[in-house]
């Protein structure tokens, strides 16, 4: 299974996409399977039955707590049908067995049950396909996302195909994961079958554990928005991450999502908390995302070519993320270092054992000392202001 580190290679060559699809957002016209409007990280409207629907408008916040349906429905999709076998998990450690088994007390079979086998099977065949989990970050709804799969699907994946610059772009965004004609129609299935999976179950599950949920998105609403936001502020200024969206979603727990896109529209996804006393949780997920850029960074400049061809300097990325955090949180927010160390340690089903938490971590995710003093010593300057 490709890394995360790979799929997060990647994303500067799709957010660069983003730029053009912002670009287009007026204009119109069809082509390549239809006419659609152009996605916009981080523009999709408040969803009715999250949340945030029942909370006072953030629109001044640079970095407003958000929910969104759609997103939480595609990483679900990938949880039932990819095998997860990383150190910190793609997602929620036991989310398919807990599905399954609401679905089997509801009695309900969906298309994502019926071809689950057979669209596990193409993960092994190309491993990039994990790369798709960021595509719907990049729409404001399913019937979004939706739409831009068939645009790309009618268009055979060839650009050249579409009737727009829009659905160009739309198309160009699709066509890095999804490169040859088996690719396109594993999409097709797998979309044909989410869509089924929506209708059937998740929707109303969806709507119900938000409503369940309310309490903890208050709780970590507050603590971002009076507590740790504006401590971290200096970091995300100087890091290109001065605006965005941090969204909250039920199938994830240590590995986030994230696109940085801009100063204005980046996107950090999280886990959701399941308990109100554990609304911290979703803090230690961003800083682990906002340290991203950085430890990747550290990683590119202190790795030989060698060890890039022969995947080395993806495993270092994945844990310099996760120790990259540690240090982020140990000068910006102190009080929370411990608790990160805790739950990253607990997330990579490891022991903590007690005494110096953020050494346990360092010996868990291993880096190279390099790294590591590179991220401490641009971690001074950033936090430093220069």
């Amino acid at each position: 299974m490709i890394s995360l580190a790979t799929c997060r290679a990647r994303r500067g060559a799709v957010a660069a996409l983003a730029v053009l699809l912002a670009g287009c957002a007026s204009g119109g016209g069809g082509g390549g399977g239809g006419a659609g409007s152009a996605p916009q990280p981080g523009g999709a409207a408040t969803p009715v039955g999250s949340p945030e629907s029942a909370q006072p408008s953030r629109i001044n916040s640079p970095w407003p707590l958000k929910t969104r349906e759609h997103v939480d429905l595609w990483l679900h999709a990938f949880a039932l049908v990819q095998e997860d076998t990383t150190r910190v998990p793609l997602f929620a450690r036991g989310y398919r067995d807990q599905m399954t088994v609401l679905k089997n007390r509801g009695s309900v079979l969906t298309q994502l049950d019926v071809n689950r086998n057979k669209l596990r099977a193409r993960f092994a065949v190309n491993r990039a396909l994990t790369n798709a989990h960021f595509l719907a970050l990049y729409f404001g709804s399913w019937d979004e996302l939706d739409q831009a799969i068939q645009i790309f699907l009618d268009a055979n994946g060839d650009p050249r195909n579409a009737r727009s610059q829009q659905n160009q772009v739309i198309i160009q965004i699709f066509a890095g994961t999804f490169q040859t004609s088996a690719d396109r129609d594993w999409l097709r299935l797998f979309s044909q079958s989410v869509r089924d999976e929506q209708q059937k179950f998740y929707h109303q599950y969806w709507i119900q554990r938000q409503r369940e949920l309310t309490p903890v998105f208050v709780r970590v609403d507050s603590l971002w928005e009076q507590s740790y936001l504006p401590k971290l502020r200096g970091f995300l200024n100087n890091t290109q991450l001065a605006a965005g969206s941090f969204t909250l979603s039920l199938p994830l727990d240590g590995e986030g999502r994230t696109i940085t896109d801009s100063k204005q529209q980046n996107i950090i996804v999280t886990s959701f908390p399941s308990a109100r006393e554990n609304a911290v949780e979703a803090i230690y997920v961003f800083a682990h995302e906002a340290i991203g850029n950085l430890a990747g960074q550290a990683v590119n400049d202190n790795t030989t070519p060698t060890e890039k061809r022969e995947g080395a300097s993806d495993r270092y990325t994945s844990a310099a993320q996760v120790v990259g955090g540690a240090l982020l949180l140990r000068r910006a927010l102190p009080d929370l270092a411990d608790g990160y160390a805790r739950y990253y340690l607990r997330s990579a089903n490891i022991a903590d054992g007690g005494g110096d938490l953020l050494a346990a971590l360092e010996r868990a995710f291993p880096l190279p000392e390099a790294i590591r003093a590179a991220m401490s010593r641009q971690l001074d300057v950033v936090l430093g202001g220069i």
